[in-house]
């Protein structure tokens, strides 16, 4: 499992959306310069989830009024997330990692068969990652459980303090 750390870059991607077509990490950056949080999630099946990402739709314009963007990734199959998506009236991207590649270089957490208690069978956990304009790591979290992860609300703090108190 990798272990990223404050100010490393964060591993480039090219992943297929939920509505088809190709999304790159460098070339989002690229075109929607400033900062982005890439979060990813169990599935359109977990309703946690499907709280969270409606919170940050609902939250959508205050961060990007901050010049502050969103990309959503889980291993959860294409078909489904675009379902999901579409339901939830989603706009920033939602991505599908079906070869758990990109969870897997982001070491997130993967509950998997091994794993110690049974919980909606395989998947990758929540977690968050804060990218600067650059793609230089500022926050990261990782779960073990849908539950614990920053709401909207906590998301916002934390962008304020990082760009605070950059160095």
């Amino acid at each position: 499992m990798n272990r990223l750390q404050l100010g490393d870059l964060a591993p480039s991607f090219s992943l297929p959306r939920a509505e088809g077509g190709e999304y790159s990490l460098q070339q989002d950056i690229t075109e929607r310069p400033g900062w982005r949080f890439v979060i990813f999630f169990r599935g359109s099946w977990c309703p946690v989830c499907n709280e969270e990402l409606q919170e940050i739709q609902d939250s959508l314009s205050y961060f990007e009024g901050k010049d502050i963007h969103f990309t959503a990734l889980s291993t959860d199959n294409q078909q489904d997330l675009k379902d999901m998506k579409d339901k939830h009236s989603l706009t920033f991207p939602v991505l599908a990692d079906a070869t758990e590649d990109i969870l897997k270089q982001y070491g997130v957490y993967y509950h998997g068969e091994d794993s110690p208690y049974e919980d909606h069978g395989i998947h990758g956990e929540p977690a968050y990652y804060l990218l600067d304009e650059e793609g230089k790591i500022m926050y990261q979290q990782q779960q073990t459980s849908p539950f614990g992860r920053p709401h909207a609300k906590e998301l916002r703090k934390i962008a304020a303090y990082i760009r605070k108190n950059l160095k």
